[in-house]
């Protein structure tokens, strides 16, 4: 039994690995390509800089440019950690959801004005069948949980299987998640099972922001301005209305920190 653990541990640590490899090419490709516009419009259409009357064009190609080259470093750095199974990169997520999820639990729980964090916290319990940050013993040191309001309670009743009214009193396992690892190890199972989603989705997102912050038309010439009602029609301000679509690099860049992060 052991050594069948030990196998399909190995086993998914690989394919974590190759799959962030596959990310990482992707993600650098996306920099690349976002650095390549950045030039292209400095360069080639810096003319057009002694007719607006604002600096908002080359400003953009700039942005375009240094969110081009950091993502590109970023998916270097990434390629660095994957190849060398470097985890001290690799476990920052794990170690970041650790500590924010426990101090979570252990001074947010439950507390006047975080009714929010409160309800968030009893639906990851719920949804992802688990109890505690990394097990229900976590629950111990809670505030809430030592305070009155807790009416006896050992954990909330959110870690129970089947919940009723003050249920979080019995904390034995057959009444509530008792999961090896805690929420911790689930909410890490969910990542790294729909990174192929979060990718596409960022991917997606990236090139419909980029298309619809396009300055130029066809041929490379500047899109006819049409008259709007209470709005100038001066070419440099359409482009500084418009041209915060422009300014959106941050969906890939994101993603590639997250799936250079994700614990192996």
């Amino acid at each position: 039994m052991a050594h069948d653990k030990v196998e399909q541990d190995d086993w998914l640590i690989l394919y974590l690995k190759y799959l962030l490899f596959v990310f990482n090419f992707f993600f650098w490709v996306g920099g690349a390509a976002v650095l390549a516009v950045g030039v292209w419009t400095l360069v080639e259409k810096s003319g057009y800089l002694s007719v607006l009357a604002s600096s908002t064009f080359a400003a953009s190609a700039y942005i375009l440019i240094f969110a081009g080259a950091l993502v590109m470093v970023t998916g270097f750095l990434g390629f660095g950690a994957i190849i060398r199974e470097d985890r001290s990169c690799l476990s920052t997520l794990s170690d970041e959801l650790k500590q924010h999820l426990t101090r979570t639990l252990s001074e947010n729980y439950g507390q006047p004005g975080a009714s929010e964090i409160t309800t968030s916290v009893d639906r990851l319990q719920q949804d992802f069948k688990c109890c505690g940050s990394n097990s229900s013993a976590d629950w111990q040191h809670s505030t809430y949980i030592l305070s009155q309001e807790a009416e006896g309670r050992q954990v909330p009743d959110s870690c129970c299987k089947t919940v009723v009214a003050r249920c979080g009193q019995r904390a034995h396992p057959s009444n509530i998640y008792k999961v090896e690892g805690g929420c911790i190890t689930k909410l890490e199972q969910f990542l790294a099972n729909h990174l192929l989603l979060m990718g596409a989705v960022g991917i997606g997102v990236a090139c419909l922001q980029k298309h619809e912050g396009k300055c130029l038309g066809p041929g490379g010439q500047l899109e006819p301005v049409r008259k709007r009602p209470g709005r100038s029609t001066s070419v440099g301000s359409d482009l500084r209305n418009g041209s915060h679509l422009l300014l959106t690099p941050e969906a890939p860049a994101a993603l590639s920190l997250m799936a250079n992060c994700v614990p192996l």
